[in-house]
């Protein structure tokens, strides 16, 4: 596969993506915190839109992967801005954003931002202010103390051997865009998909979410041994039909 193409950013930075040509309506992935456009749900829903003719977009938000800039200086607000950008420069026509974990509060406010432009919703794991329900409301005295004193904290990740990093700045900035709190104004088709083993993101947060959306057209589908990733073999297949329902459906 060749490189990626690269966006460029009024401050200079610019942002690395894979786009697909195709009918719409078309397909936006937003990925994980601290993942990127290479992973396999991304880079399975691209082959499947390929086969279909269906456009799709990847890319990797400031920080992540191969796109340019600092890790540790990004916050929800900038990397939401990051989805928005990519949404405005690089897509055409109606689009489904589908977001893992990070990515499902990421494509909120993505569309919350361009409601006009979005389709449908599909979120794998979403996690909506995971920074302060999963991350600050969770953390100990110490790590908490950590925060405030170096503004920063590694915590070990379960997914491979680089440290979560997490800064002050990405916890404090966060509490502007929290949404659980109260109806979220968005009214198109959203499915959402969790693991009820998922150790990281709790499901009752997609019941929650469900529960938020003014939309009427809100499906939960809960899987007893699903994991947080939900990228085995049959998370997959359930993803790929999700999508292509939520698709022949937008098409009429």
């Amino acid at each position: 596969m060749s490189g990626p193409a690269f966006l460029p950013r009024e401050d200079g930075q610019r942002l690395a993506y894979h786009k697909t040509a195709g009918e719409t309506p078309g397909v936006v992935f937003l990925s994980g915190y601290m993942s990127d456009m290479t992973g396999t749900k991304a880079v399975w829903l691209e082959a499947q839109c390929r086969a279909r003719g269906q456009a799709f977009l990847r890319f990797d938000y400031l920080g992540h992967g191969q796109s340019s800039g600092a890790f540790e200086e990004g916050t929800i607000g900038s990397w939401a801005a990051d989805a928005v950008a990519a949404l405005d420069a690089l897509t055409d026509g109606p689009q489904i954003l589908v977001g893992s974990s990070m990515g499902g509060w990421l494509m909120l406010l993505t569309a919350l931002a361009r409601p006009e432009r979005i389709a449908g919703l599909i979120g794998i794991a979403a996690a909506p202010d995971f920074t302060e329900e999963l991350m600050w409301q969770r953390f100990s005295p110490e790590i908490r103390a950590t925060l405030e004193r170096d503004g920063l904290y590694r915590e070990p990740s379960p997914y491979g051997d680089q440290p979560y990093t997490i800064t002050r700045r990405l916890i404090e900035e966060g509490r502007n865009h929290l949404l659980l709190g109260g109806q979220i104004p968005l009214t198109c088709p959203v499915r959402l998909l969790h693991g009820m083993a998922d150790p990281d993101v709790p499901y009752q947060v997609s019941l929650r979410l469900a529960e938020a959306l003014a939309s009427d057209d809100v499906d939960v589908q809960l899987v007893k041994a699903g994991e947080h990733r939900m990228s085995e073999p049959a998370d997959l297949v359930r993803l790929s039909d999700t999508l292509r329902s939520l698709s022949e459906g937008l098409r009429g």
